[in-house]
């Protein structure tokens, strides 16, 4: 199964591209990748031996309409939104990304989510990652949870031994700052910091149209790597937080709910035990 648009940097073949990718990228809208799933991309692009894939689920047609996007029809946003995400994969030397181009509403629809978890799963056994990058379950923007549950979803749905070694969901619209330190993952993006200005610049459609994510996705970076430790020194400049989601995708008797909820008692225990020693 190939996407309706699937777009190749170098011009090699469709399954040649899909077959080499190592490192899988699954979002809901065009930007997300560059902004999550940035180590991935620039350890790929540093490695001849690595390949960055991304999925791109939803047209876009949803963001803030100021400035360069101010007047866009539907139509001429989703264009224009494809258009930034091929240029940000020509820059990033993907393998290639596919633009899946579905309605945000229809992902969240009951048919729509299955239909996409469909997709993904052929999309998966075509790729055959050893990486897979997608947003954390405890993210806030309704799309994003639909997208990180069909991701887990699909890869529920594969045999055992077509399943990646390795699958995280990173933080978008709500930081993971509350995980255990023990807990999160940590990806480090220090190697790539101009490359990653450089992707997100490309974006212009989002930052002249209200959003500034190319300084909001920087200074979270570098809050991570220096808020990480109050006794220690900066162990690099910017990092991605994660959320380590292979457990679900090892044991498919482990309820994701119950998962990602439990990380949230603990981090309410951790609080309850800090406070209750000055307020017995």
């Amino acid at each position: 199964m190939r996407p309706a648009d699937l777009h190749v940097p170098d011009g090699s073949g469709a399954s040649e591209a899909l077959a080499r990718t190592t490192d899988l990228g699954v979002v809901a809208h065009p930007d997300d990748l560059e902004l999550l799933a940035m180590a991935a991309i620039g350890q790929c692009a540093a490695d001849e031996h690595r390949w960055f894939t991304g999925i791109v689920c939803t047209d876009g047609a949803g963001s803030t309409r100021s400035g360069q996007a101010a007047g866009l029809t539907d139509r001429e946003l989703i264009a224009a939104r494809r258009e930034e995400q091929i240029r940000a994969a020509d820059l990033g030397g993907y393998s290639a990304v596919a633009l899946l181009g579905r309605p945000s509403g229809h992902v969240r629809s009951p048919d729509g989510f299955e239909s996409l978890v469909g997709e993904l799963a052929a999309l998966l056994e075509q790729t055959r990652p050893v990486n897979v990058y997608t947003h954390n379950l405890a993210d806030k923007h309704p799309t994003h949870v639909a997208v990180g549950c069909a991701v887990v979803r699909a890869i529920r749905s594969l045999a055992p031994q077509q399943r990646p070694a390795r699958l995280v969901g990173c933080e978008g619209w709500r930081d993971l700052d509350w995980l255990d330190d023990h807990e999160k993952v940590r990806l480090d993006v220090t190697p790539f910091a101009e490359l990653a200005e450089g992707l997100v610049a490309v974006f212009r459609t989002q930052i002249e149209g209200g959003k500034r994510f190319d300084l909001a996705a920087a200074g979270r970076r570098r809050a991570n790597a220096v808020f990480d430790d109050p006794r220690e020194p900066d162990a690099c400049d910017e990092v991605t937080v994660a959320m380590d989601l292979a457990p679900l995708i090892v044991n498919d008797d482990l309820d994701p709910v119950a998962y990602v909820t439990s990380a949230i008692d603990r981090f309410r225990a951790d609080v309850d035990r800090r406070l209750r020693q000055y307020f017995a």
